[in-house]
């Protein structure tokens, strides 16, 4: 049986700080169009309910859903909802249900697919769609990793494509969270050579990262320690 195993608490803007999500009101009511940037709007509600709070997820859900009302072609709004469809797929797999799990999965493949069509050079779409699919690549089978890892880590290498001209000027724990999805991405598909090179600039461009550690020993003998969850992969801005 086809199991996604999802564990997604995405931090988009380094330079906000982490999101403490069991820290955040509740509200019921989705909050009205604004212009206000997307990810501020949505993330807590989202990270809340990939932590287990389904009234938050429903939240977000709703207010993605709200934006898309008044614009279809909202790709911040698209990708996001996309991902919690994934999410979804991945608790319905989990409960046995491999027909509502297909169904959540290829509706959010696809949202997130059109998301990036629309807006291929905007971080704010090509950050959430490359975690959400690196966490979900894990729990795939074999015939089925391979397609999504190369969507996730081609969404991070545009994303640090479209950062070069300021990405020194990042914080240090986002360019650690970007280089290090990009070095584990390229590690699972394969690529030694592009890993070790990722790892490198880990090491040399945020050598205070939480995930410095790990980069060192995987250079050292090519293995990572064992995963306690890799929060916040996908810091952005």
């Amino acid at each position: 049986m086809l199991m996604i195993v999802l564990t997604l608490i995405l931090n988009l803007v380094g330079a906000a700080g982490d999101v403490l999500v069991s820290a955040v009101s509740a509200s019921a009511q989705a909050p009205a169009v604004t212009s206000e940037r997307f990810d501020m709007v949505v993330r807590t509600d989202f990270f809340a309910g990939f932590a287990g709070d389904a009234t938050r997820l429903a939240r977000g859900m709703a207010t993605c859903e709200q934006y898309l009302a008044a614009n279809p072609d909202h790709a911040e709004a698209l990708v996001w909802h996309g991902g919690g469809l994934v999410f979804q797929a991945g608790q319905a797999f989990r409960q046995g249900d491999a027909t509502r799990g297909g169904e959540l999965w290829s509706r959010g493949l696809a949202e997130m697919q059109r998301a990036v069509a629309l807006e291929p050079n905007n971080i704010g779409v090509r950050v959430p769609r490359g975690a959400v699919l690196l966490q979900a690549s894990r729990g795939l089978p074999d015939e089925g990793r391979r397609p999504i890892l190369e969507l996730a880590v081609g969404d991070y290498e545009r994303a640090l494509a479209l950062q070069t001209p300021y990405f020194a000027n990042l914080s240090e724990h986002a360019r650690g969270q970007l280089l290090f999805g990009l070095a584990d991405g390229s590690a699972r598909l394969g690529r030694l050579d592009k890993a070790r090179e990722y790892f490198n600039r880990l090491v040399t461009d945020a050598p205070d990262s939480a995930l410095t550690p790990r980069a060192r020993q995987w250079l050292t003998d090519g293995t990572l320690p064992a995963e306690t969850g890799l929060g916040c992969v996908g810091c952005h801005k």
